[in-house]
């Protein structure tokens, strides 16, 4: 009997993971990043004074992070997946600590332990996702995920400027700390650890550069990492961009923090297009969303920062066709990777998420050399509509 392990009476009590096991945390997980969406950028302004050296900022920022999330399956391998989303929780929190010293040096520090956080969390998160839901509910738990986020990433970010500029710097980044540690705390409650299907595995890891090699290899994952990134490039314009046009064109911080928390307030709006995505098929609803999504741009870069409230609706509007990708993209990857290949194939597939803080700032860096900030929206109208027209092409019709 020494081999016999009592457990806690209270462990057995606890519910199997379910949607909303993970709809939760991903909810708290968005309070603890939303907080300082806004205030990120306009800090990172106040300190560099330049929108463009603003964009080279996170494009160094994202350069460094992308390293990180090639490597996580051997993070994954070598500490378990439960220690590595701990330590994705406790980055979000340290990262806070270098914000509140509003120097250039704690700025690109603070920003990459955001980034690193991030990765960690969502790489580790998708996998338990895949670990517990069933491949056919995949589409349902995810719009019900972004859903349950609606509140953090809606009042998040005016929260977060309104700290900022009633309080200070060390109550807006104090907040996410809370948060990051209420996300741990939650997490170790549920004990997901413990399951034995989401244990390491067994075999040796492929190296990064292999696991590149083998997810550009399928023609799905491919697919399904294009319509991840050009949602994600989205986000990324209209968190640093959105907050950037208002102040720059005189409407204020708080301006730009309202903005992002209508944008994300529509989050909601998941539900419906998850039904929508049941209804006429993942394909015909990721299709149309982007080539809406394009059209609203478009528009906006036309009235750029001759009429800036009417440029921000013309951006709210994108946000509601983008939330359709939120709430659907997704289930390309997870209905088309293989099951003994999830955790490195699920970090190759959340480059998007780095190559999309990448990729965008550095394309504007060089287009605001020549154009004006609306210029901005124009070049994200572009990169939607190609890839509208890739996933009416080749995404399978029984998505």
């Amino acid at each position: 009997m020494s081999t016999h392990v009592r457990h806690p009476i209270w462990l057995s009590a606890l519910k199997a993971a379910d949607a909303r096991t993970f709809a939760s945390l991903y909810a708290v997980e968005s309070f603890a990043r939303a907080m300082v969406s806004s205030v990120i950028p306009i800090q990172a302004y106040e300190i560099l004074h330049n929108e463009q050296i603003v964009s080279i900022l996170y494009t160094v920022v994202s350069l460094l992070g992308l390293s990180v999330t090639l490597f996580m399956p051997m993070l994954i391998r070598r500490f378990a997946r439960r220690w590595v989303y701990t330590a994705g929780a406790c980055l979000l929190a340290i990262g806070s600590l270098f914000f509140v010293t509003h120097t250039l040096a704690g700025q690109l520090a603070g920003m990459l332990c955001r980034v690193m956080g991030a990765s960690a969390l969502s790489i580790t998160l998708n996998l338990y996702i895949m670990d517990h839901i069933r491949k056919t509910d995949f589409m349902q738990a995810e719009s019900l995920r972004m859903a349950w986020s609606m509140v953090a990433w809606t009042g998040g970010p005016t929260l977060g400027i309104f700290l900022y500029t009633r309080f200070g710097i060390y109550a807006a980044h104090g907040a996410v700390a809370v948060f990051a540690m209420a996300l741990l705390a939650l997490f170790w409650t549920y004990r997901l650890s413990d399951n034995q299907s989401i244990r390491p595995g067994k075999t040796r890891p492929a190296n990064p550069l292999a696991n590149i090699g083998r997810f550009v290899a399928q023609p799905r994952l491919r697919l399904a990492w294009l319509i991840a990134f050009g949602r994600s490039c989205f986000w990324t314009t209209f968190f640093v961009y959105g907050p950037l046009f208002m102040v720059i064109t005189g409407e204020g911080e708080l301006a730009g923090g309202l903005l992002v928390s209508a944008g994300n307030a529509l989050l909601f709006m998941a539900i419906f297009w998850g039904k929508a995505g049941k209804r006429f098929g993942g394909r015909r609803t990721m299709t149309f969303a982007y080539f809406a999504m394009s059209a609203t741009l478009l528009a906006a870069g036309a009235v750029g920062v001759t009429v800036p409230l009417l440029t921000g609706a013309f951006l709210l509007c994108g946000a509601f066709f983008t939330i359709a990708l939120d709430a659907l993209g997704s289930t390309a990857f997870m209905r088309s990777v293989r099951s003994y290949e999830r955790a490195q194939m699920a970090a190759v597939y959340r480059t998007y998420l780095d190559f999309s803080e990448l990729t965008p700032p550095l394309v504007y860096s060089v287009v605001l050399a020549f154009f004006g900030l609306g210029s901005v929206f124009v070049t994200l109208a572009l990169l939607a509509a190609f890839c509208g027209f890739v996933t009416w092409r080749y995404l399978p019709k029984s998505l």
